[in-house]
């Protein structure tokens, strides 16, 4: 297995609708296993696979000591809101605010071996599922917020310089990287404020 690097805001990837996953053998479940041990490594409560560059429909979640993978999932959201709570995101770092969710939410979908998948959750784990299902459409929790938080996040997002972040970061990674999740087939807590891999 392998810590894999994180991609900040900016990078393209994290703004691109990813791919649903075809091909499913050794690759997919040495790139589940390395998702799983990036997550745990920054003590994430979830990681989608746009986070480490690949742009496929993948996302790891550890929730309250539940934790797994969910590939190619579909959401079903309930029509009620949960409580705000804030939200911060590995791709977003030192950021968070309060985001608004559907209290609960149906996710299906496959696991590594291609096996059905179905998980009913509510707030926390549902908060997670909705915030990571977003990155694999190319949003960010950001999006998600209004009036005057948005535009403080938007304000933070400017000074951090996230852009020079990226640059640095990425031109390390083609140094040091190279493809550690078997090359180009492939495209927390649960307290407030935690960090999706989402909650980003």
């Amino acid at each position: 297995m392998a810590i894999l690097n994180i991609r900040i805001i900016g990078d393209p990837v994290l703004r691109t609708v990813a791919d649903p996953v075809t091909e499913f053998g050794p690759e997919l479940a040495k790139l589940v296993a390395d998702m799983t041990e990036t997550m745990e490594d920054v003590d994430g409560a979830g990681l989608a696979a746009p986070q480490i560059g690949v742009s496929k429909r993948i996302f790891t979640y550890r929730i309250d000591g539940v934790e797994g993978h969910i590939i190619n999932p579909v959401l079903e959201n309930s029509e009620d809101y949960q409580p705000d709570h804030v939200e911060g995101c590995l791709s977003i770092p030192g950021l968070g605010f309060p985001v608004r969710r559907f209290r609960a939410t149906r996710i299906t979908g496959v696991d590594m071996h291609g096996n059905p998948v179905s998980i009913d959750a509510e707030g926390m784990l549902a908060r997670c599922f909705q915030h990571e299902n977003d990155h694999l459409d190319g949003i960010l929790y950001t999006d998600r917020l209004e009036g005057e938080d948005r535009k403080a996040a938007l304000r933070s997002i400017r000074n951090a310089k996230y852009d020079a972040v990226t640059e640095r970061t990425t031109a390390k990674r083609a140094k040091s990287v190279g493809s550690s999740f078997g090359g180009a087939s492939f495209g927390g807590t649960s307290t407030p404020g935690s960090s999706f891999g989402a909650a980003g």
